[in-house]
């Protein structure tokens, strides 16, 4: 069992296939510390706890503190990394519209695809001795457009080595909740205009100028046999939908009144999308899109550990694809 307290910490933990996390995972497993007082941290958050840095509540430490040493100067980079992943995590609606996550080492992916026809979403019977109906699989002619999206930290060490690095993470949380955000926007167009694969989103009409309960009704039709459990609108159809009358008594505007959550048209869930304009989505998170990143949160810890910060940047890699095409429709005016 390696003691975390003597482990070798150098950037080269960075280089590996892995990631940073996992190299030192495999090192100082956290099963090993079953029963412990240590017992629930990770391998990072041990060697925090080793060298003694705080990085969060009204005590926390100064950046300096991470260059103390050189070993200590190798956990700033997976710092930054981590606080921006939260961030995005924590900020992120794509949880709530995305069927799968992919984790690539590359940069090239090719998605697979299956499109049914109305008599192959119904399982018939099968007389004895028959041959037994066919649902074709097959992959996507062109692969997954991947895009980075980051920020670039502009700072000298001398000028920010005795800020608390609880303020700083929450400067780290706001690149984290950016990157989040963009990566939503990708998800919309994926969804509106199709992966590049000749699959842009069908469209259902409304029946008159605005939105009304009987578009929804519409909508939530047009997308059987998939469920409509997660609808899509910008702002000014969310405002529209909050005052109609199917929604505004007391018993249905309950949780909005008290704590802000939005109404469940249809027992859909409802995310305000700003990028919409003319149009809401009805769609079936388990079944319309995939989510595709290559690795993680990068950060460029040569930089980070070397010359302690000045100009670095942070990006993750990630796209999306169309699953089943038909699990997602826009209702446009």
């Amino acid at each position: 069992m390696a003691n975390f307290e003597t482990i070798k910490l150098d950037k080269g933990l960075y280089h590996t296939s892995k990631g940073f996390l996992a190299e030192l995972e495999s090192i100082d497993p956290s099963e090993n510390y079953k029963g412990t007082s240590l017992e629930g941290l990770d391998a990072f958050e041990r060697q925090l706890k080793r060298f003694d840095i705080k990085v969060k509540g009204p005590n926390s430490d100064t950046i300096d503190k991470f260059f103390a040493t050189t070993d200590s100067a190798a956990l700033f980079p997976e710092y930054i990394a981590r606080a921006v992943r939260q961030s995005a995590e924590n900020s992120s609606t794509i949880d709530r519209i995305v069927a799968t996550k992919t984790n690539i080492n590359g940069l090239d992916y090719r998605t697979i695809a299956s499109i049914p026809t109305d008599e192959e979403k119904t399982l018939k019977e099968v007389a004895e001795g028959t041959a037994i109906p066919e649902t074709v699989i097959h992959t996507q002619e062109n692969l997954v457009k991947l895009k980075k999206h980051g920020r670039m930290l502009v700072a000298s060490y001398e000028a920010i080595r005795f800020q608390k690095l609880d303020i700083f993470t929450v400067t780290l949380r706001q690149i984290g909740a950016h990157i989040a955000r963009s990566q939503f926007s990708d998800a919309l167009e994926v969804l509106l205009n199709g992966d590049g694969n000749n699959n842009p989103m069908a469209e259902v009409p409304a029946l008159g100028n605005t939105f009304t309960y009987a578009d929804l009704v519409k909508l939530w039709d047009a997308l059987s046999p998939y469920d409509m459990n997660t609808l899509l609108a910008s702002s000014d159809a969310v405002v529209t939908f909050l005052n109609l009358p199917e929604f505004r008594d007391a018993k249905a505007g309950l949780n909005f009144h008290g704590n802000g959550s939005m109404i469940t048209p249809l027992g859909a869930t409802l995310i305000k999308a700003d990028d919409l304009s003319g149009a809401i989505i009805g769609l079936d998170k388990n079944y319309a899109l995939e989510m595709v990143t290559a690795g993680g949160v990068q950060t460029e810890y040569d930089k980070l550990i070397d010359r302690q910060l000045e100009r670095a940047t942070i990006s993750q890699i990630s796209g999306f694809a169309k699953i089943f095409n038909a699990a997602a429709k826009a209702m446009v005016l």
